[in-house]
């Protein structure tokens, strides 16, 4: 199974921007803990990360892969463009968000892009990747 897991904006600054609420670890270190966990179970797993919501519609709709991840980020709010682009592939697709959102500002607890996504899993800091990824394992 071939999985691709897709960061929005901002995410690359993990364990830099604000760690009391996202956590120490790098984007580098959980991608890292990830390909150890779909090597394990052989498995290929691809990473893309952009600050841009064309660019992450673009990589979505590539479509190929065989499961999504996907943590769009503040686009998860407002982007119906996203939500479309996730409506458009028929693949298993799980959002994620580092904190619980719904504990959050008003403004962060309407998930616009959820539902596009098979589940979404919130509020565990960087495991909520790998709860993602276990879900297609």
């Amino acid at each position: 199974m071939r999985i691709l897991v897709v960061n929005g904006p901002n995410l690359r600054y993990l364990g830099i921007r604000e760690p009391e609420k996202y956590g120490t670890k790098s984007l580098t270190d959980i991608e890292n803990e990830l390909r150890s966990m779909a090597d394990l179970n052989d498995n290929d797993i691809e990473f893309f990360t952009s600050n841009s919501e064309g660019e992450i519609i673009d990589r979505i709709q590539l479509r190929d892969y065989d499961g999504l991840i996907i943590n769009p980020g503040a686009y998860s709010h407002y982007s119906i463009a996203i939500l479309d682009a996730l409506l458009s592939i028929d693949v298993p697709k799980v959002e994620v968000h580092i904190t619980n959102v719904f504990r959050r500002e008003e403004e962060r607890r309407n998930l616009v892009t959820a539902r596009g996504a098979d589940g979404v899993i919130a509020g565990f800091g960087d495991y909520v990747y790998k709860m993602a990824l276990s879900y297609f394992l």
